[in-house]
Formats: structure tokens, sequence, C-alpha cells
């Protein structure tokens, strides 16, 4: 009796250390998301109207030509973004993965950008991309070459934004990596070796196998984030020029806030909801692959 008094009070107090998360998340993340769902049935414009207009937004999403381009350019952005900051985050990591002196200083070198906000992180290129006093120009100038209007053209805006996104989180993608590479026994290489397989073939046969589960990983988040991407967007191009790089999130926030057409903004946001989502659930299936990933 007394065994099962006191096995009662643990986890009644174990019960009460986990409650403040749950009310956070219920009242911070759960309920809003619920609200989100209602409006995107009614009218709601941020003051007084709030009328029931059932699958009406859906439906004009279907036709709406801007919301159907910043779906492409997001799509467009997510494989511009993903695949570089994936590829070079792994060579980072290749070469930076040793203890020798200097390496902590190139780490923390790629790291320091991921640091930072995203919204300083666009004000620092925004001044550089500047097509009238800003350094890359002027290093053009230097070598004899015109410079270029960069965020004001429409066929290299977006790819402009998606280098910045990619120096930003290059550091992070070296460093869930470098996690991969320490996990990896050494006794695989060195039988490898003994056996006479060179750098290359360590790397294919080894590494890139015992890294699946870290990769899958960055993937799946480095997905997620793109879907999201905005903080860039909104700084360095406004979503131009021409739309070129709205996004779906830039379309929300353009809908919601300065359009106050938050009901139809909902209604975005739960599309957007529904991708992240199909995105996550795949993570939880076939993320793992049965092995424990180390990002500590």
């Amino acid at each position: 009796m007394l065994r099962r008094k006191k096995k009662i009070g643990n986890e009644a107090a174990g019960y009460l250390f986990i409650a403040p998360y749950y009310l956070f998340f219920i009242y911070m993340l759960l309920l809003p998301i619920l609200n989100t769902v209602i409006n995107s049935f009614t009218n709601y414009d941020l003051y007084e109207k709030r009328d029931f207009v059932g699958l009406r937004n859906y439906v004009d999403l279907i036709h709406d030509s801007l919301f159907i381009q910043a779906l492409g350019n997001t799509l467009f952005y997510s494989v511009l973004y993903i695949i570089p900051s994936m590829g070079f985050g792994l060579l980072l990591a290749l070469l930076l993965s040793n203890e020798g002196k200097g390496f902590k200083f190139f780490r923390a070198a790629f790291y320091i950008p991921y640091v930072i906000s995203m919204v300083c992180a666009s004000t620092i290129w925004m001044w550089i991309f500047d097509p009238a006093n800003g350094i890359l120009n002027q290093i053009l100038k230097v070598f004899g070459q015109p410079g270029g209007t960069w965020l004001k053209d429409p066929d290299i805006a977006m790819y402009c934004v998606v280098f910045v996104s990619v120096w930003k989180s290059l550091g992070y993608c070296m460093l869930i990596n470098m996690s991969g590479i320490k996990g990896i026994p050494g006794y695989l290489y060195e039988a490898a070796q003994l056996d006479g397989a060179n750098r290359f073939q360590r790397f294919i046969h080894i590494t890139l196998p015992q890294l699946s589960s870290t990769t899958f990983f960055l993937f799946i988040t480095s997905c997620i984030s793109s879907f999201n991407v905005f903080e860039q967007v909104n700084v360095l191009t406004a979503g131009g020029p021409l739309n070129k790089t709205t996004t779906i999130v830039h379309q929300i926030y353009t809908r919601g806030f300065t359009q106050f057409k938050m009901g139809y903004a909902s209604a975005m946001s739960v599309v957007l909801l529904l991708i992240v989502s199909i995105i996550t659930l795949v993570n939880f299936k076939y993320g793992n692959q049965g092995k424990d990933i180390d990002i500590g």
C-alpha cells in the first residue's frame, strides 16, 4: 500500500513538472491552429467581419494565379536551397572534422552565420547586393566587370535569396554532419584500409551509408524550413520583382496583414500546414530507419 501511494505520488510529481509545457503547447500552438482552421471558413478581416463562407476561400485559392505562382516559387526555392546546403554542409564536415590546429576557428567561422537572426543576415546581404553602393558591384568594378541589379532583376533575384539562405544554414548542416561522422565506428575505416580501399571508396561505402539517417534528418528539416521561408524574402525583395520571389508564407503575410483578408490567409495557412504535416509524417515513418541520430 505504501509503495502504491509512493508510486502515485511520483507520477503526480512527474505530471506536475511537464504540465507547464503542455499548457504552453495548448495555449500557444494548438489553440491558434484550431482558430486558424476555423477562420479559413470565414471572411474574417481582423476587425468586425467574421461570417461563415464555407469552402469559398479554398475554391478561390485554386483559381488564384498569385498563390499558384507563390507555390511554384516555394517549390523552386526548396530545390535550389536543399541540395547545395546539404551538399556543401557535408563537404565542410568532411574537411573540418579533424582535430588539428585551426580547425576549431574555421568551424566557428562557418557556424556564426547560423547564430545571427535571418533579418540581420538579410540586411547585411541587402547592403552587399545594393546596385549603387554595394560591395559586390564595387568588387566587380575593380576587375573591370559591369555591376548587376541583383535583387531587382527578375531572372536572378530568387538565386540571390537562395544564396543568402544557403550561406546562413551552411554551418548548421556542417555541425549535424560532423555529429554523424563522429558517430561512425573507427574500426570500419581500419578494416576497409586493410582491404586496400582508398579514401573515395571509404567515403562511398562507409561514410555515406552510415550517414543515411543524418542525411534524411537534414533533408526533412530543410524541406520544412524551405516551405516556411519568409524573412529573407520580405527583407531582400518584398516578394518582387514581378512576384518572382513571393512565397506561400509571404502571401499569407500580405493577404492577412496588408490586405486584411485574414480568412483567406488562414486558408493559405491550412494548405501550408497540410504540406508540412505530410513531410513530417514521412519523417516519422522513414526518417530514422531504425537508427538513432546523435545531433548533440
